[in-house]
């Protein structure tokens, strides 16, 4: 990987390479620029957009898979099917980021063993949450994510965020200690909700962690205001939950057909729509909508192909979702 060149297609970790701050307005001028679009055309050549994680240079698709709900099927024989074909074409489309937490009920066992069974292990990027207080529970419970993922399978997990910000000092200090010991590559911090915003931007300024993840989508759009520009500025990867506002937007879509410019952009779908608006914004690294659905796999990760759209267009879709 090349020391020099664009930060953001190549990683500036480890002591060799200085690392200079920049304001959040050249970060976005960076990111909204010719190189980054080059690594983005690069990607799409190979038929799927990657984003590079800032503290790392290394790229990730950039739609990804929540397993909230929809993977807390152990016992359901139908659903644990659906679960293991959505999850291996995701794979087979490109996929990579699995997002689940101990919160999640059986998802964490379930997806370890799917995954396990599928032989994919290798080919995953899986993030996992602690939610609990206390340093020693916490402990525990992250040993407990692991050995349910089964990520031995794999090497070391690699992202886990502290769920909700619950106890996130006490948390932190812990995986900061596991990076270092090569346990996890990456950490982070999670809210869902914009009530939160203002201590996330407190961990985010802090420093120390690799991965922010909010919820962003056209129906809550707060995290525009601020923390994703702060986010930018930090060199700290976003991730987006609650793309579709749970299923807010296609409650307001309802049956309505999309406009006839959204094809411009190459939307065939609704959640194609959405999704395109978020992965726009140049601080988004990867959104995880959650599903079991083979064909919602399919039609979520086709918005991580073709065109993106510009910012005028953003303006016109948010519009058009406004007047629905």
């Amino acid at each position: 990987m090349p020391k020099q060149g664009n930060p953001f297609c190549s990683g500036l970790s480890g002591p060799q390479v200085p690392r200079t701050r920049i304001t959040r307005r050249e970060t976005l001028r960076l990111l909204a620029g010719a190189p980054l679009a080059m690594c983005m055309s690069a990607s799409r050549a190979a038929g799927f957009l990657r984003r590079p994680i800032p503290a790392s240079g290394e790229l990730l698709p950039a739609v990804g898979l929540g397993t909230w709900q929809v993977f807390d099927v152990a016992g359901q024989a139908e659903e644990l099917a659906q679960a293991r074909a959505a999850l291996s074409r995701f794979v087979e489309l490109g996929g990579a980021v699995v997002d689940s937490s101990p919160m999640y009920g059986s998802s964490e066992p379930v997806l370890g063993d799917l995954a396990a069974g599928l032989g994919v292990h290798k080919r995953l990027f899986l993030a996992t949450k602690v939610w609990t207080s206390g340093r020693e529970a916490g402990i525990r419970q992250m040993e407990q994510s692991i050995a349910r993922l089964r990520v031995a399978l794999k090497g070391p997990l690699d992202l886990m965020q502290v769920h909700n910000l619950l106890d996130a000092k006490t948390h932190l200090a812990t995986l900061r200690d596991w990076k270092t010991a090569g346990r996890v590559r990456y950490i982070g911090v999670t809210h869902y909700h914009e009530g939160a915003y203002a201590e996330l931007e407190r961990v985010v300024r802090a420093g120390g962690i690799d991965f922010v993840q909010l919820n962003y989508s056209l129906a809550e759009r707060a995290a525009d205001r601020r923390l994703l520009g702060v986010a930018a500025d930090a060199r700290i990867a976003v991730i987006v939950n609650r793309p579709f506002a749970g299923a807010a937007l296609f409650r307001r879509a309802a049956d309505r057909p999309l406009p006839g410019w959204a094809a411009e952009i190459g939307c065939a779908s609704w959640a194609q729509f959405f999704l395109k608006w978020i992965l726009a914004h140049p601080a988004v690294t990867c959104a995880i909508p959650g599903t079991r659905n083979v064909k919602h796999v399919d039609d979520n990760l086709a918005a991580a192909t073709g065109a993106l759209p510009d910012a005028a267009t953003r303006r016109k879709m948010a519009a058009h979702i406004d007047s629905l």
